[in-house]
């Protein structure tokens, strides 16, 4: 199954759902499906998910969640997340906001509070969260921002965006807590991260912030591990994944490539065919690129 960029894929207009939007980058989504929907995102920026009716499942990595009516989950940037939505008993519907909260939103939003990010030695886990009452009426006031998105100005939207994170600051410390970890990530297992995200669309500078580390000390320290760059480990790690994939299973070659995040099916042709001396067609049931 393609994996959808999140935010990207909403402004590009790739999903449709109702966005709104704040110095060109989708800010706030809101989502109203009926039950038995699936898929999985890539977070290009770090996603508070609010459920408001009905439920979802969430995988990430080894880690699933489910997060129910009025609950919430803070997930970081650079993650593929698995999803399956369930409608409620009573309406049969989905219905959930998401926020993304990039770096300079809660950057402005801590220096304004003048809130004291303390070093933190060990990574607080993701995990749901409840919603107070009073964050739960923030969010259905968003409602009718959605019906004339074009309409609403900036400066408010930034202004909601504020009044989202005070609520949540008030309600949630764990939630609140991981904001501020998000900045100055924990050091991280590099195997563990590796391991978990090298299917997705990631780039090593991601990689390399998912573990907490700069890019030269993440590409050193991997180097000590594995003995070889990360680029070419990734890249040997999704062709024998792929490999395997083709030969057991009715994936088309297009599934593999988006499934593994090869930047697009021709791409990943031609580089299968360097490595194996055939194209991955040969392997495939069902055909649809060579």
């Amino acid at each position: 199954m393609k994996i959808t960029k999140f935010p990207s894929a909403l402004i590009s207009g790739d999903c449709t759902t109702s966005s709104l939007t704040l110095d060109g980058g989708s800010i706030i989504d809101q989502c109203i499906v009926t039950a038995g929907e699936r898929g999985t995102f890539f977070l290009e920026q770090h996603l508070l998910y609010v459920v408001l009716g009905g439920s979802v499942n969430l995988t990430c990595g080894r880690q699933s969640w489910t997060v129910r009516k009025n609950e919430m989950i803070l997930l970081r940037r650079a993650q593929s997340v698995s999803y399956e939505k369930q409608g409620s008993e009573e309406t049969g519907l989905f219905e959930s906001q998401l926020f993304a909260i990039n770096d300079e939103l809660l950057k402005d939003f801590l220096t304004s509070q003048q809130v004291h990010v303390p070093q933190m030695t060990e990574e607080i886990g993701t995990q749901v969260s409840p919603m107070s009452e009073r964050l739960v009426a923030y969010c259905w006031s968003l409602s009718p921002y959605f019906n004339s998105p074009s309409q609403v100005n900036p400066g408010l939207l930034r202004l909601k965006v504020m009044e989202l994170l005070y609520n949540v600051m008030d309600c949630s410390k764990n939630i609140f807590r991981q904001m501020l970890q998000l900045r100055h990530p924990v050091r991280a297992d590099i195997r563990r991260v590796v391991e978990e995200n090298y299917t997705s669309p990631i780039s090593l500078d991601e990689l390399a912030y998912l573990s907490g580390r700069s890019l030269s000390s993440f590409k050193r320290d991997f180097h000590d591990i594995y003995g070889e760059s990360p680029a070419r480990w990734i890249r040997m790690k999704r062709l024998s994944k792929a490999h395997e994939m083709l030969r057991s299973s009715n994936y088309s070659v297009a599934d593999v490539a988006y499934t593994l995040g090869f930047e697009n099916p021709t791409h990943f042709s031609r580089i299968f065919k360097q490595q194996y001396g055939y194209a991955p067609s040969r392997l495939a049931v069902n055909v649809d690129c060579c």
